[in-house]
């Protein structure tokens, strides 16, 4: 089914969304996803407390985004068939009990398993953002989705800076807790604020996760932007897990506080979500790809100096964090943009495959650079992010030569349509053209498939 008309104006039509909504929507995303970073400046700390290497200690950050991941996967489809605030307010009670469970964790195999479970709850967020698309009127849905994102990148940044400023004052522990008490506040915030989201779908789970993989095997557009999140999350992680490292390293040897202030470095990138949302209204999400991929490849340039120390080092450190972040926003927006406009019925589970890939991608990059940072250190991990950004570039590319079908689809039965034809042995993109289409657009998007 389409999405139902939420709120009206005098014509039928969606009318907008709300200032102060889009503002708690943008919030509420930006804290549950911050749950899952928190640990990033704290690792130098909690693997010295805990009496454990710093590979090992790296590998609670892994820990979070596996759960993360499989979190994306298992439940963020759940948003197209259940009532959506009813969803998000027990996810982020339930994400209040966990982290909780991760401050009083006594040991290192405890804390894996409590943020294990941390970053099941917190794929809160990535329910938030294909709700956000779907209260928003046509007009506005890059820009309000744009804007959440905003709130989502801002809450990864300013995790880092809470998470060092609380283990200063206190300890690491300290952390958790207080992020158990922004989860309990907006929970109950969203559960008396947020209206009813009724579900888009009516579809039995098991059927349900099965359409997500019979989108990804039909929508070539699907793949190629899911290749190009994991790319993209998988340099960001590069980067967040082993600077934290570096600075608490005898390079600069700061400690978690001032580490946690380099998130504020990175809130400058958020500016590129709502810039490129407006961008993605306008049809140019294409070139939005474009440009992010050339600077997510070349921050790297930059940031490999930051392993020389001192003023350049610094500098080139605060300048590579400004362009990496801004990069893999954009690349964010543009990927989300284009993907809800193509399939407007199943927005949580094409937000499931595409956050799944990113987060495949965070995880693996994480493990890489816990692993090899002790081995090559700040040099050896700058070339790993910039290979993986390299990759990116060839995978966009291919799309450019080769683009593949971008116009919506208008049957809301498209996932079994395309199903039943692609067991068949037919064509699957071809199949995905909208009822409508005429018979050139219609020879003109099997050439592009």
């Amino acid at each position: 089914m389409n999405d139902p008309e939420f709120r009206q104006d005098g014509t039928g039509g969606r009318s907008p969304l709300s200032r102060a909504m889009v503002l708690l929507l943008a919030v509420t995303c930006g804290a549950a996803v911050a749950n899952i970073y928190y640990a990033q400046p704290l690792l130098p700390v909690v693997s010295k407390a805990l009496g454990v290497s710093q590979g090992a200690g790296g590998l609670i950050v892994t820990s979070s985004q596996i759960g993360y991941a499989l979190s994306l996967a298992l439940l963020v489809p759940l948003g197209d068939v259940l009532e959506r605030r009813r969803l998000v307010s027990g996810l982020l009670a339930l994400s209040a009990v966990v982290l909780l469970g991760a401050a009083a964790s006594p040991s290192l195999g405890a804390l894996y398993a409590s943020v294990a479970l941390v970053g099941v709850t917190s794929a809160v967020a990535q329910i938030v953002v294909p709700m956000a698309a779907s209260l928003a009127a046509d007009h506005e849905r890059g820009a309000v989705v744009g804007t959440v994102m905003s709130g989502l990148l801002i809450g990864i940044m300013l995790a880092r800076t809470a998470a060092g400023v609380l283990a200063e004052l206190g300890d690491w522990r300290l952390v958790f807790v207080f992020a158990a008490g922004v989860m309990v506040v907006l929970a109950i915030t969203l559960r008396l604020v947020l209206p009813l989201v009724p579900p888009t779908a009516k579809t039995p789970y098991p059927q349900l996760l099965r359409s997500v993989v019979t989108l990804v095997r039909t929508e070539s557009l699907l793949r190629r932007r899911m290749a190009l999140a994991a790319v993209g999350m998988g340099g960001f992680t590069v980067l967040w897990t082993a600077s934290s490292f570096l600075l608490a390293g005898p390079t600069y040897g700061y400690g978690p506080a001032v580490i946690g202030l380099f998130g504020l470095v990175g809130v400058v990138g958020a500016a590129a979500a709502s810039v490129a949302g407006r961008l993605a209204d306008r049809g140019h999400a294409r070139q939005v790809t474009t440009g992010g991929l050339i600077v997510l490849t070349g921050s790297w340039g930059v940031l490999v100096l930051a392993g020389q120390g001192g003023t350049l080092g610094l500098g080139s450190l605060m300048i590579g964090i400004v362009a990496l972040n801004l990069a893999q926003q954009a690349l964010l927006i543009s990927h989300q943009s284009v993907l809800y406009r193509r399939i407007p019925h199943a927005r949580s589970r094409v937000t499931t495959a595409l956050m799944v890939s990113a987060f495949a991608g965070s995880t693996v990059a994480s493990a890489l650079t816990a692993a090899l940072y002790p081995l090559v250190g700040w040099a050896g991990v700058s070339a790993l992010g910039a290979m993986i950004a390299l990759i990116g570039l060839a995978i966009w590319s291919l799309e450019l030569l080769r683009p593949s079908p971008a116009e919506p689809l208008a049957d809301p039965s498209a996932d079994e349509s395309v199903h039943a034809v692609g067991t068949s042995g037919a064509r699957t993109d071809r199949t995905c053209t909208p009822a409508h289409a005429s018979p050139h657009a219609h020879a003109e998007e099997t050439a592009h498939a």
